[in-house]
């Protein structure tokens, strides 16, 4: 890339849709989803013992509204795969759930409980970003064959895990989730100018804040934070942050709060007609299980959904997987599913897929390296479009998406508008293979050193 260019030239170079529906292959092997879904017939001796699976989410607490549709895409996934008669056709899959809300501490403990005394198979889930990078290291430690469903932070495989064997992780890298709220804001509002910053004070909250000031500033040169709240995880009164905030009159008010915490938020921010006041961008408002989000949301702010999948996203019978995808979910579980509850759904059927194509090479019940030689560069085409886990980070990787909040008369809860959805191949907003790790993590140093600032 130049070192300058205009705004619009540059969007268009890191490829950038709206509206339209953006489904490009990435480069990689895909499978059809017809190929990904069907029972093959296994070659050699297939034990029928069940094939165990620790489920770890928040059941508990504000942040259950993510963690719930994990568990319940999990096990949509599982009963669709047990009544094919299970993996390979004879291991019934059985999970073992456990709460994430217990703490980082007990959560490392219930990893460790479930390997050596269950003896799970695969270890699954996880929401937080300050979960995974203490997991990662245990499960490679026990030798655990784990996939994240979320927990995004750069970190987990820039640092606590720089060299993965057995983990891998399906959402997307958590710089994608700022940097897409960035352009998205860049793109709609290029005359911002003060910036006030409202964010959890844990890993995700901090890296948001990095990911979008980085972005920003190159693609808004001369924007300044103006205000910086960091209420803590699970705060329940925003009021002192609200009040700061539009005491400083910023022009945005940029936010990574989610599930619980955002819809306290928002409810008390309609009290101070906050959103009358500024234009309001974030990374994950709507991430929760779309009920969660009421009526009385404010129209037409950037409300990000970790840059993974909204459920009416793409529209009008464009892209079937999700329509098929949401038809069962809703009958399932009489609600529609959140971007948690498609990655879980997604990571079940990858790994049967990877069973699958082990079982094919070397017949028998293939050993976790064989399943993990098979899952590195595995890519499916799922609910979100295609997905890949890149082999040299162990990194899922599919499209960002983000959108308008709108109410329309179909839903009894507000939605993305389907119309004004925006899209970024994630190639161009992420580090590529090789850049060296760096401050704070790889994407920021290579968006630092590579991105021009435009005009």
């Amino acid at each position: 890339m130049t070192q300058e260019v205009n705004r619009r030239e540059f969007f268009t170079q890191l490829g950038v849709t709206v509206g339209g529906a953006a489904l490009a292959a990435s480069g990689v092997s895909l499978l059809r989803p017809e190929e990904a879904r069907a029972q093959q017939q296994p070659k050699g001796s297939i034990p029928d013992k069940p094939y165990k699976v620790g489920h770890m989410t928040f059941f508990t607490g504000p942040a259950a509204v993510l963690g719930e549709p994990m568990y319940k895409g999990h096990i949509l996934a599982a009963e669709e795969i047990n009544i094919q008669g299970g993996l390979l056709g004879k291991r019934k899959i059985e999970t073992l759930k456990a709460d994430e809300a217990a703490g980082t501490d007990a959560n490392v403990k219930e990893m460790r409980r479930l390997k050596l005394s269950e003896n799970v198979d695969l270890f699954t889930g996880i929401t937080s970003s300050g979960n995974t990078p203490a997991l990662g290291p245990v499960a490679e430690e026990l030798k655990l064959l784990t996939v994240f469903v979320d927990g995004c932070t750069d970190f987990l495989f820039d640092k606590a895990v720089p060299n993965p064997h057995h983990v891998f992780r399906i959402t997307n890298i958590q710089s994608a989730d700022g940097t897409t709220a960035a352009v998205a804001t860049a793109m709609t509002w290029p005359k911002v100018r003060t910036i006030a910053h409202i964010h959890p004070d844990y890993a995700y909250g901090r890296n948001a804040f990095d990911h979008f000031t980085i972005s920003i500033n190159k693609l808004i040169p001369g924007t300044k934070a103006v205000y910086e709240g960091w209420p803590k995880l699970g705060t329940t009164d925003f009021t002192s942050h609200l009040t700061n905030a539009i005491a400083k009159k910023p022009d945005l008010l940029f936010s990574s709060l989610w599930g619980g915490d955002y819809v306290a938020f928002y409810k008390q921010a309609l009290r101070y007609d906050m959103f009358k006041k500024m234009k309001f961008s974030s990374t994950l408002a709507f991430g929760s299980a779309p009920h969660a989000i009421g009526k009385d949301h404010p129209e037409g702010i950037i409300a990000g959904v970790h840059a993974n999948y909204y459920f009416n996203y793409p529209p009008n019978g464009r892209w079937p997987i999700n329509d098929a995808f949401v038809k069962k979910y809703y009958e399932r579980w009489k609600e529609y599913p959140n971007f948690q509850a498609e990655g879980a759904y997604v990571a079940m059927h990858m790994v049967k897929t990877a069973i699958e194509r082990a079982n094919k090479l070397i017949g028998g019940w293939p050993d976790d390296d064989a399943i993990i030689s098979q899952l590195e560069n595995l890519g499916m085409a799922g609910p979100a479009g295609y997905v890949y886990f890149r082999p040299d980070n162990h990194q899922g990787y599919k499209d960002t998406v983000i959108g308008f909040s709108m109410n329309s008369k179909q839903y009894d809860f507000q939605i993305l508008d389907p119309q004004r959805m925006i899209t970024i191949p994630i190639r161009n907003i992420t580090a590529p293979p090789g850049w060296p790790k760096g401050e704070p993590t790889s994407t920021y140093t290579w968006i630092d050193k590579t991105w021009p600032k435009v005009g």
